[in-house]
Parts: C-alpha cells; sequence; structure tokens
C-alpha cells in the first residue's frame, strides 16, 4: 500500500508569487514599468466574486497594479465589447480578464475573441491556443501552467510519461494536452485525453503514470482506475451536501480522494491544489505581457 505525497499547492503558488513579485520589482527599477492586471466581472455570480477578489489581493501583494470593474448581470454584449475595447488601449494595464462564466446572453467566444492577444493574461484567445499549438506559447493558459508546474516542482516530470487526461474543456483538458505533448522542458509526454465518448476510461487511467482529473463530476475517479504509483491531479471543485458544515456543503474534486490517496504516489487535494495555482499563473503571465510590453 502506498501513502501519496500530498501536493501542496497553497505552498507551491506562494512560492511563485514571491518569484513574481521579485520579478515585478526588477521590471519597475529597470524600466519604471508596473505591471497591471484588470479583471471585468459581469454579474454577481458568487464563485466568480471571490475568484476575482483572490486575483486582486495576489495581484498587490506582488507589486502589481490590479483593477477590477463589476458590470450588472443585464450588460449587454456591445456594452462588454465597448469596454474590453477600452481596456485594449489602457496602457496601465497589460493584461485584460474578462471572468467566466458570462450570463447567457453575451456570447463568450465573441468577447474573449474581442481581447487583444497582447494582453490576453487567459491564454484562451485563439492567437494565443495557435501559438501553444504551434509550441511557442507566449501565453500558457493559467490552470494547464499550474498543472504542470505541480508535476515539475514535485520531480514528477512529464517527460517520457503516459499521461491520461480526463476532460477535454477548452479551458483545461484540451491546452494541458497540448502543452504536455510538446517537445520541450515540462512536457515530451505521450498523451490520451478521454471524455463523455470514451467507452471506457478506465482502461486507459489504469495504464497512466500520472492522471488528471477535470471532468466536473465528483469523485469521478475512484481507486480501481488508477495505478500503483501513478500520480493523480485533481483540477475538480464540486459541491457536495453535507449537513454537518454550516454552509450546507463542502467541497470535494474529481477524485475520490482517500482511496485513491492510498494508491497514488502523489496527489492534489482539494481545496488547496490545483486553484491556488491558477492565479499564480495569471500573475506570471501578467509579469510576461509587461515584459513583453516593455520590450525586454
Amino acid at each position: 500500500m502506498v501513502t501519496a505525497l500530498r501536493i501542496d499547492g497553497k505552498q507551491m503558488a506562494l512560492d511563485i508569487r514571491l518569484e513574481v513579485a521579485d520579478g515585478v520589482a526588477k521590471l519597475k527599477a529597470e524600466t519604471k514599468v508596473t505591471p497591471g492586471l484588470v479583471a471585468v466581472l459581469v454579474g454577481e455570480d458568487p464563485a466568480s466574486a471571490i475568484y476575482v477578489r483572490n486575483k486582486g489581493i495576489a495581484c498587490e501583494e506582488a507589486g502589481m497594479l490590479s483593477e477590477t470593474i463589476t458590470l450588472p448581470a443585464d450588460t449587454t454584449q456591445e456594452e462588454l465589447l465597448t469596454l474590453v475595447a477600452k481596456l485594449n488601449v489602457d496602457d496601465r494595464f497589460h493584461g485584460v480578464l474578462v471572468q467566466l462564466p458570462l450570463p447567457s446572453h453575451v456570447d463568450e467566444r465573441t468577447v474573449i475573441q474581442s481581447i487583444n492577444p497582447d494582453k490576453d493574461v487567459d491564454g484562451m484567445h485563439p492567437f494565443s491556443t495557435g501559438l501553444l499549438l504551434e509550441g511557442n506559447p507566449r501565453f500558457l493558459p493559467a490552470t494547464p501552467a499550474g498543472v504542470q508546474q505541480m508535476l515539475m516542482r514535485t520531480g514528477n516530470d512529464p517527460s517520457g510519461k503516459y499521461v491520461v487526461i480526463v476532460g477535454r474543456s477548452n479551458i483545461v483538458g484540451k491546452p494541458l494536452a497540448v502543452l504536455l505533448m510538446q517537445k520541450s522542458a515540462g512536457a515530451n509526454a505521450t498523451v490520451t485525453v478521454c471524455h463523455t465518448g470514451t467507452a471506457d476510461i478506465a482502461t486507459f487511467t489504469r495504464q497512466a503514470d500520472i492522471v488528471v482529473a477535470a471532468v466536473g463530476r465528483a469523485n469521478a475517479i475512484t481507486a480501481d482506475m488508477v495505478k500503483d504509483g501513478a500520480v493523480v491531479i485533481d483540477v475538480g471543485i464540486n459541491r457536495v451536501e453535507d449537513a454537518t458544515k454550516k454552509s450546507g456543503y463542502r467541497l470535494v474534486g474529481d477524485v475520490a480522494y482517500d482511496e485513491v490517496a492510498e494508491k497514488a504516489s502523489a496527489i492534489t487535494p482539494v481545496p488547496g491544489g490545483v486553484g491556488p495555482m491558477t492565479i499564480a499563473m495569471l500573475l506570471t503571465n501578467t509579469l510576461r505581457a509587461a515584459r513583453y510590453a516593455a520590450g525586454v
């Protein structure tokens, strides 16, 4: 029986944020440029509001300029596009982030495509996606980049490993697959992507050296689906009812943590795993965007 290493995403994210803070201080000293990130929040989704607030705090702690623009839920698509166009040419901000999900009457793809690719610190613009696919990325999508860093910083280099990703979203599954298959440091893996159309997901996950769960369903990956000694990265975050909690619920991942931890060599918890890394990598991208704008 293997007792898995618990990968502490909070501590790792803090380390990266300190590295970013050093980079921000150096950039300010050399160029007088202060990296700036503006986040646009449409509506009052509680999870999005908390996430955006945490991003703002992290930016300020790193010495960056941070601003959040909150719009009512009935904001029209045209009004949102007009705002993005203004932010695209605002020199104070090197990163422009429109928090997803957006209200149903707004087309997310249209909004994402309206962001200046030079300020696309979420790495979701088609231009950024194309550079990633080509193997020459400017901005890596934050969550996939966080997963890659977690693997590298725990001594689990994906190179030569068999990685199975469960989930094919544009935010995690697809870009992570492309990232890990590149012929570059922190990648060079053999990657399989499983999804709702996969006949028997366990057939693939049981062979994997590294399993990444990003399916959005609580406890979807169980112990019988993972081989002994595998590394398991849980990207999911789900609410399940829990009468013992004041809120009436608790947060769990896509992995049945307790049982899988007995077989895996390393595993991320939920919460406290991938989530904090996403914000850390967003800050990394914002610093990169500022350096690019400053020509350094």
